[in-house]
Parts: structure tokens; sequence; C-alpha cells
């Protein structure tokens, strides 16, 4: 024990003399102009807790706001374990993002790796990186405008708002997680919502989840440990689903007519069968967690602009007037959805569902005037660069106006990343979001309870799941 005792206490003073010499250090590099000012903080710890503080999402947070102010949109900290390279500015985001696997490479932490597995495509980086973006964007290409995937996502927002019928209160969160995942499971799996499988792969999902972002220590009953065992379960019954479409599956299967994207994937030659598990856990991942917030920020904000509703409601009303009483909506009829495409952008760009991205400098980078080492880690903060006012004018406003005049450039817009590791089925995220809004705004009315609002920890979650008032349009 004595022994143990004393390795403590090495470890820990080597660890405050590490820090203390990195502080001292720093600043002199800065001087040189070889990197940007900063503070590394805490020994091994460094800021990375004072990074991760809660904070409404619709704002940067005490850390970024005290840091630029004292340093400037770029600086120096130890994150993640990490000397770090902090960016607030718009054009080193831009130049980070463009050079992915030439200057800069994916870089989330370890932990990440433990869940998400090996070949996950946010953590694969270099050639099979590429290989798994290019199969997701053909997949998506031939899915956004299909009608069974256009009528699904209407189908299921129906079912979902129906419900809402004798009730005066929801908690929208639940709600919009259950029409994201069901739109989701369907598209990738073929799974419909009362399917037992459907219930096992979502509470699956939802402790999968909460590991993701919770602190990586693999000890039985923590969180971590229990997501890892969830993924596990869901690759397991995947693998199945996988097993009885093959058994199932003819001679013609390949050229028969293909309803999900695991029906195709069991064509793609070039992918191996982890990589094809991995990549419906993905697709599962992306297609659920980024909708369901998506939806929910946009009714948030919507309950805070009345004028803005109104004309969601009159454009809504437009492509209703036209149609059948029971026809299904058309990618047509989502193309003249203009306004509502201003209004998710909006919500995008003051809701910042992604915050900032991980990435490390492959070698010595030279940008203006000061150089990011090799090895360093590179965190491109997507939200200062959303509520810069010096970009947005009257950037803490939601104003869905703006996107009439403003374009959508990558230097100043990124809700979905950037470069070749843009989110590829972002706009099959967009079309859900709009069909549920089409049948939302005309049947309901709502407000949201006081004190609700959306936080950045750094994973963005409202406190009370955005808890609503609702009534039907009809009473």
């Amino acid at each position: 024990m004595a022994g143990w005792f004393w390795f403590i206490m090495l470890f820990g003073l080597v660890g405050v003399l590490f820090g203390i010499i990195l502080n001292h250090f720093l600043p002199l590099f800065s001087k040189q102009g070889l990197v940007p000012q900063g503070s590394f903080g805490w020994p091994i710890l460094g800021e990375t807790l004072s990074f991760l503080k809660p904070h409404p999402s619709n704002s940067i947070g005490s850390f970024l706001q005290e840091h630029c102010s004292r340093y400037g949109k770029v600086f120096t900290s130890h994150l993640f374990f990490s000397p770090t390279v902090v960016s607030c500015d718009q054009e080193l985001n831009y130049f980070v993002l463009q050079n992915e696997d030439k200057l800069f490479q994916c870089s989330y932490p370890k932990p990440i790796h433990g869940i998400l597995g090996k070949v996950s495509m946010l953590v694969a980086v270099n050639d099979t990186h590429k290989k798994l973006r290019n199969v997701a964007l053909s997949l998506v290409n031939t899915t956004k405008s299909k009608p069974e995937f256009l009528n699904d996502a209407e189908r299921i927002a129906i079912q979902v708002l129906n419900s809402w019928q004798k009730k005066e209160q929801v908690i929208f969160c639940d709600e919009a997680r259950k029409f994201a995942f069901n739109v989701i499971v369907k598209q990738v799996v073929g799974l419909t919502p009362d399917e037992p499988r459907t219930t096992q792969i979502l509470q699956d999902f939802l402790t999968f989840m909460r590991g993701l972002i919770s602190f990586p220590l693999y000890i039985p009953g923590t969180p971590y440990a229990r997501a890892v065992q969830a993924r596990r379960r869901i690759s397991s019954t995947i693998e199945t689903i996988i097993e009885e479409r093959r058994r199932n599956a003819g001679a013609e299967n390949c050229s028969s007519k293909r309803s999900d994207f695991l029906e195709i994937l069991l064509c793609v030659d070039t992918l191996s069968e982890d990589e094809k598990v991995s990549f419906v856990l993905d697709s599962l991942l992306g297609g659920y967690e980024t909708t369901f917030l998506l939806t929910s920020m946009v009714v948030y904000f919507l309950a805070q602009s009345k004028v803005a509703l109104e004309q969601l409601k009159l454009e809504h009303q437009g492509i209703r007037k036209v149609k059948d009483k029971d026809e299904y909506l058309n990618w047509e009829d989502y193309k003249k959805m203009v306004f509502t495409q201003h209004v998710i952008n909006e919500a995008l760009r003051s809701g910042n569902i992604v915050k900032f991205v991980h990435r490390k400098a492959l070698k010595d980078v030279k940008f203006k005037d000061y150089v990011i080492p090799a090895g360093w880690k590179v965190l491109p903060i997507f939200s200062a660069v959303h509520l810069d006012p010096s970009i947005h004018a009257s950037a803490f406003q939601f104003n869905p106006w703006r996107w009439l005049d403003e374009d959508q450039t990558c230097k100043k817009f990124t809700p979905f990343g950037g470069g070749s590791r843009c989110c590829p089925g972002s706009e099959l995220g967009k079309v859900e979001v709009a069909f549920f809004l089409h049948h939302l705004i005309q049947n309901y009315r709502w407000s949201v309870e006081d004190g609700e609002e959306p936080m950045a920890y750094p994973y963005v979650e409202f406190r009370r799941g955005l808890t609503l008032n609702i009534s039907n349009c009809s009473r």
C-alpha cells in the first residue's frame, strides 16, 4: 500500500510540474507567434470541465465568452487530455474543414470509439471513411424523393399527432423521438412501429445515447458500460435481421424493388459484414438524434415567434389547398416549402445542435500569424460563428427572414459540419421536419412551459423534455 501511495504522490507531482511548465512557456511561444495565446488550466484535466459547463445552446457560454474576450477568437487550451487550439473564427473553421485528411484529421476521444466501434463513419478516417460516405450519399440521393419514404414520414407524423387529440400537455421531446425513430427504423431496416424488435432497438438506443455522453468508465452498471453493452445488443439484432433477409432472398434479390437501406446494403460488395452492421447503426443514430432535436428546436423557437408561425401556416395552407383531403405530400410539395426551409435553417443557426467537432493537426500548420503544432487537437466551434453579431445581424434573435438575404455559405453556416465530413443525411432530416410541421401547424396551437430552453452539455437537451401546453385548432 505504501508503494502505491508514493506512486500516486509522484504521479500527481509530475502532473503539477507539467502544468506549471506549460502555463509558463505557452505565453512565451505566443509572443514569438508560434501558437495562439491562451492558458492550459489544471494539470491533466486542463480546462475541460469549464469548457463542458452546461449553458443555453442559443448562446456560446461563459467559457468561450471569457476566453475570446481575453485572447481573441482563436486561442489555446488543454481539453480532452490534449493541448488544443480552439477556433471561434469562421476563416479558420472553414480552413480546417476543407483540409480533412490533408492537414487535419477527425480525432474523437478514444471512449467514443469504444461505443461507436472502429468502423463507425463518425470516427473512421481516410479510405474507410470515404468508402462509407460514398455509400451513404448514394442511399440518401436514392431515398430522399422516393414516395415510399415521403409517405412513411407523413403517415408516422399523422399517427403521432393523432395521439394528442385528448391531451392538453405533451412532453414534446418524447413525441419527437418517437416520430424520428419510427421513421428511420422503417427506412433503414424495414421495421414498423408495432413490431417488438422496434421497441427493443429503441430501448437499447436510449441506453446507448445516455452512455455516449457519459464519463468513460467501463465498470459494470455505469452508463458507459451499459452503452457498450447496448451497442452489442443492437448489433446482434441487426445481424439477425441481415441473416433473415439473406435466407428469404431469391437469386433476383439485387435487381428487385428495394424498400430500405438494408436491402441495398446487402448488394454492396465493397463493405465488409462489420461495416454493414456499423453503417446501419450509424444511419439509425444520425437519422434519430439529429432529426428529433431539430424538430424540437423548430417547435421551441416557433412558440416564441407568432409572426413566423403565421407565415409558416399560410405557406402550408397554400400547399394543402391544391391537394385532395387525404392525398400525401410529394417531393414537389417539399420544394415549395421555401419559408419552411428558412425556419429550419434559423432553428439550426440559433439552437446549435452540433456545437463543435474534434480534429487534430497531422503536421505543423501555419495559418495567418500563428502555427498549430502537429498532434495538437483543433476544435472548430460552429456555435460561435452562428452567434457572431459581426457575421449575423442581431445574432441572438430568431429571425427566419434573414435567410431571404443571407447566403448559406459553408463559412458562416455549418449546422451539419462541412467539407468531406458534412452529414450526408441532413436533407432526409429536413424533409421529415417539414412534413411533421405541415400537419402540426394546421391542427394544433401550443405554448412552451416557463423555464424550458435548449441546453448544451455539449450535446443538446431540454431539461424537462420541452413541455408543451397544446390545444386542437378545431376546439
